[in-house]
């Protein structure tokens, strides 16, 4: 029987335990006496829920606190043993892996680099093939028994009914490919774990608003710097889905970028772009070198302060792409007032070290006085596993907006 909302009973049910789980999952432990106002619900509904997800084995208890003159009252968090998910980062540079509890304690991991010049979505899958297979045999995990496997990816996500989640990166020649699809069937996964796959700097957003710098902040641009460039733009604590703000032009008729395009943000500011204008310009680096030690090299030049034609290069096209990155993230706090901009990735984070307070100088000299007063610029907290976490929390997430109830599936697969 339904309400005049259309609710079942069953809906009203997955509701409350939903509520008691993101508020344990996010804000625990609490006790029985706390959930109520936490969640809104009667001390009634918040003792029947709680004994079913206790029950379920999705709660624990986690200590205790003293009462006003009675007796101690129990604290219940999430169980981390609640199941296992999978995080992916498909990456430009390498595939990483890793097998996580509930809690997004990490269980097992597990890298595979790409071949310097290979990004097709073959070699690209097969590396991802056996790093899964790696990281299910050190977490001593079985496929079938996944709440669920998250993906991140570099590129613009659509789906359809018949290949699942898509993926369209332009710069590394996807097109249309059946990611969702290729990953279900490399890692041998039954239809009932689910394969979420999302933008990869979405989910490295996404960890730094759960377990990172975000936390707590409502208004927060989380930049991801690697070989390309990408951002995740949260307002009111949700995400606003930008899109390819690397691909936003920054200079007309500017520089090539590898998307086609002229002008592009990435074309100034991605890693694989920095090292390419390098050895334009007489960057000493060896051309079998990938782009991530390249870039360090180029990082490392930069930062001698040599005279050498080398080390000269190197200073000029850090200086540019600093600039550009600081433009590119004031008209970020302008657009969307963040009180937070977090810079992350594997070359965002590399770059930080060097050169964060010369990229703080550029965001202030090019937003306006008012939201620039506002923000502040930092790295990311979680280092360069962050887009890995934030592809995880994708089952998670799921997991919880359901009260629970995936576990069901994944405990039945395995006679649990």
């Amino acid at each position: 029987m339904g309400d005049r909302y259309g609710r079942t009973v069953r809906d009203l049910r997955r509701g409350n335990r939903a509520a008691v789980l993101r508020r344990l999952y996010f804000g625990g432990p609490l006790s029985r006496h706390q959930l109520g106002p936490a969640t809104g619900l009667s001390p009634g509904s918040v003792s029947n829920v709680v004994g079913e997800l206790v029950a379920d084995g999705l709660l624990e208890e986690a200590g205790s606190v003293e009462s006003d003159g009675g007796r101690p009252r129990t604290l219940l968090r999430v169980s981390p043993e609640s199941g296992r998910v999978v995080g992916i980062d498909i990456g430009e540079t390498r595939v990483r892996v890793e097998l996580f509890d509930v809690a997004l304690t990490e269980i097992a991991r597990a890298e595979k680099p790409l071949d310097v010049g290979r990004r097709d979505p073959d070699h690209v899958i097969a590396r991802l093939a056996e790093a899964f297979d790696r990281v299910m045999i050190d977490g001593c995990a079985s496929p079938e028994w996944l709440l669920g496997v998250g993906v991140g990816v570099p590129g613009i996500v659509t789906s359809d009914e018949v290949h699942g989640a898509l993926v369209h990166g332009q710069t590394i020649g996807w097109v249309g490919v059946a990611v969702e699809r290729l990953v279900r069937s490399a890692a041998h996964l039954p239809e009932h774990v689910p394969v979420l796959v999302d933008n990869g700097a979405e989910t490295l957003g996404q960890a730094e608003m759960w377990f990172g710098h975000g936390r707590g902040e409502r208004d927060v641009a989380v930049v991801l710097l690697g070989s390309g460039v990408g951002v995740s733009v949260f307002a009111g604590g949700s995400s606003a889905g930008i899109g390819e703000w690397g691909h936003s032009t920054l200079r007309v008729r500017g520089r090539r970028c590898r998307c086609g395009g002229h002008g592009c943000l990435e074309a100034y500011t991605g890693a694989e772009a920095m090292v390419r204008r390098w050895r334009r310009t007489g960057g000493e680096i060896s051309p079998e070198a990938d782009g991530e030690h390249a870039f360090g090299a180029l990082l490392a030049a930069a930062s001698r302060e040599g005279n050498t034609i080398s080390d000269v290069a190197a200073s000029t096209v850090v200086s540019e792409a600093v600039e550009y990155l600081g433009a590119g993230i004031a008209s970020l706090v302008n657009l969307f007032l963040p009180t937070r901009v977090l810079i992350g990735g594997w070359a965002g984070l590399l770059l930080g070290r060097h050169r964060l307070e010369l990229v703080q100088d550029s965001v202030a000299r090019y937003a306006l006085r008012y939201p620039a007063g506002r923000v502040s610029v930092a790295e990311g907290r979680l280092g360069p596993d962050a887009v890995t976490v934030g592809a995880a929390t994708l089952p998670v997430a799921r997991f919880l907006d359901e009260g629970g109830r995936c576990t069901e599936t994944a405990r039945a697969a395995h006679g649990g």
